[in-house]
């Protein structure tokens, strides 16, 4: 389970861009706090304790006290040039509320994977996965083993092992986390191909090199008599 995080906030008394920019000046990050059929609520937090939550790898799926507040992070905004935070939702919780998190997906027993081994590709089509479960228990990743898997084959969402009263958010089909693919192998094609583009380039770059008579001829004065 992800460990729980804590940020301290103070309330905003002003709102809007000026009063925003004025606190990005003085090292904070704007805020609000909505959820529970209540008033959503505007806050500040210090950018640097901000930035080393964020550095954790797995804010986006871990409870966070803001303020004494048990919340769920939902967006952080970034700046576009300057990558700095700038602006953070947070969704306000119970401590066992039902949430809706995307959970990183971790593969491992890659050298006991045949399929890997062999020379095989690991093809991921997805690199986190939407559950619905408690926010007590939300995992901070999720461990997918690919021991004994051979070329060709596919994991799936049902093949996952999720924590215990976890569901996957996409409940109507068994979508594809990822597959072994076969190496890729230069055919007799592709050799021809490669051959011709070399050739081509050759001939290309010999015909730069090659004086140019028609340069030549610009340089002479021809003298016509009447």
């Amino acid at each position: 389970m992800s460990d729980l995080l804590t940020l301290a906030a103070e309330t905003r008394d002003r709102v809007g861009k000026g009063a925003s920019r004025a606190l990005r000046r003085d090292g904070r990050v704007p805020a609000v706090i909505y959820g529970q059929n209540q008033e959503p609520t505007s806050i500040h937090l210090e950018e640097k304790a901000l930035r080393k939550a964020l550095s954790t790898g797995h804010f986006m799926n871990t409870v966070v006290m803001v303020g004494g507040v048990r919340t769920l992070p939902k967006d952080v905004a970034f700046h576009p040039v300057t990558d700095r935070p700038v602006h953070v939702d947070f969704l306000r919780i119970g401590e066992h509320s039902t949430v809706t998190v995307a959970v990183p997906i971790v593969f491992a027993d890659e050298d006991d994977c045949p399929g890997i081994t062999q020379g095989g590709v690991l093809n991921i089509t997805r690199h986190d996965v939407e559950i619905v479960v408690d926010a007590a228990d939300i995992p901070s990743e999720i461990v997918i083993s690919l021991k004994g898997l051979e070329v060709g084959a596919s994991i799936h969402i049902s093949d996952v092992t999720l924590p215990a009263g976890a569901k996957p958010a996409i409940d109507d089909r068994d979508f594809a986390i990822a597959t072994i693919v076969p190496p890729t192998v230069p055919t007799a094609a592709d050799d021809a191909a490669d051959a011709e583009v070399a050739e081509t380039a050759a001939a290309e770059a010999a015909e730069a090199a090659a004086p140019n008579d028609d340069d030549n001829d610009d340089d002479k004065i021809t003298t016509q008599k009447d």
